[in-house]
């Protein structure tokens, strides 16, 4: 995931870094803004972007926050907490077990711990010395994603692969996981199908990252059911449960593999902290999400994508058009592409320019004199200006 389809795009990164040193400097914003933000000097942001951590993932809904203000109130054990959270989300996700972690980067290393320490409490203990484990992790090449650190750290070693006669000489005594980098599936030659029948045939544990992937929401049950051994979601994004918390699901003794290599153990996961709140509150966003009228929210999204093609019709050299990815951040978006006669400022100038506006909007740059914008996560009426603004730059260009 290395372009700006990603759903944890490096260049929406860049793009919104750059464009923020700038705005650090741009006039202050007119509408209010709270608080704990303005004492900092911080304006909030239009996100056009979408479910990135960058932006920081997703706003929670107010039955979430109220979760953990409660959860906040009092202590608990958190071992018998994690435990009991764990089996509430398997129990609706229809896994055999599942526990939270501090994000989906953290839920890929605790799988890796569990693939390679396999629960033994003396190789815990000597993580990232896998001398003598199992410590090789399969992945196609096409898959690399970024995420490969969370599985190095562990001392795991990535072996790569282009086509299934390689990946089955990949595997061997040393082989502890094969790693799924599920966004990138069109770009390998192996399928997720073939992945976990080589999987199952060589009995080497299978894991997808599926961070992102929680839309449509049957994709939370989809591919356990397709018979990956881990699978692994981000809770601060589609789910909307708070951005430092994530889902490890699968296998019942990998999952209580990982749980001793985790906080509050002293342990190789110790650092990837994930207190009671953010366990309540991913859990009361999951069963918000459950039931959710998402067929709803959907025809909020594609009315905000129409509203913007049809505000920027007008415009000579502009052309728009509705894109839905097809895997990750799989919800409506909006295209908006120019000629260098309409505009000649490239896509880093448009991007900079709305971010430096007032109100400061992320947008991604999604190719030459391109623009994708998500409406997913902006709250009532944020379209609207969005529009406004790039009605603005261009007919001033």
């Amino acid at each position: 995931m290395e372009n700006e389809t990603s759903r944890r795009g490096f260049l929406v990164s860049a793009t919104i870094a750059a464009a923020a040193a700038g705005a650090l400097n741009a006039p202050a914003a007119t509408t209010p803004v709270p608080d704990v933000y303005a004492r900092l000097g911080i304006r909030p942001v239009i996100n056009g972007v979408g479910v990135v951590t960058v932006l920081g993932g997703s706003l929670m809904h107010p039955e979430v926050a109220r979760a953990m203000d409660d959860a906040a109130r009092c202590f608990v054990p958190l071992i018998e907490l994690q435990a009991k959270v764990g089996a509430r989300i398997a129990e609706l996700l229809g896994a055999e077990a599942a526990m939270v972690t501090s994000g989906c980067a953290s839920a890929i290393t605790m799988g890796t711990v569990a693939c390679v320490a396999q629960g033994d409490p003396e190789k815990l203990k000597r993580l990232p010395d896998t001398a003598g484990m199992k410590n090789e992790i399969v992945q196609q090449k096409t898959h690399r994603g970024g995420y490969e650190q969370q599985m190095l750290l562990v001392g795991a070693k990535i072996v790569w692969v282009e086509t299934k006669e390689e990946l089955e000489r990949a595997i061997n005594e040393r082989t502890a996981m094969m790693f799924f980098y599920n966004e990138n599936e069109p770009e390998g030659k192996i399928t997720r199908q073939e992945w976990i029948e080589v999987g199952k045939r060589r009995g080497v544990p299978t894991f997808n990252d599926a961070a992102s992937d929680a839309s449509p929401r049957e994709r939370l049950f989809q591919y356990q059911k397709e018979g990956f051994d881990l699978v692994a979601f981000s809770g601060g994004k589609a789910i909307r449960g708070p951005q430092c918390s994530g889902i490890l699901m699968g296998r019942k003794d990998l999952i209580a593999a990982a749980l001793p290599g985790f906080n509050p153990y002293a342990s190789i996961g110790r650092g990837m902290k994930v207190g009671k709140e953010e366990m309540i509150g991913l859990l009361a966003a999951l069963e918000r999400y459950l039931k959710a009228d998402l067929e709803g929210e959907m025809k909020e999204l594609e009315t905000r994508v129409s509203d913007i093609r049809d505000g920027l019709a007008s415009i000579d050299g502009v052309t728009t058009e509705r894109y839905m990815p097809p895997i990750a951040n799989h919800v409506p978006h909006v295209l908006v592409k120019w000629t260098e006669a309409a505009c000649p400022m490239t896509t880093n100038d448009v991007t900079r320019k709305l971010m430096q506006g007032d109100p400061p909007i992320a947008v991604s740059g999604f190719g030459e004199r391109q623009l994708r914008i998500s409406v997913w996560m902006m709250q009532p009426g944020e379209h609207k200006v969005v529009l406004a603004k790039l009605r603005e730059t261009f007919k001033r260009a």
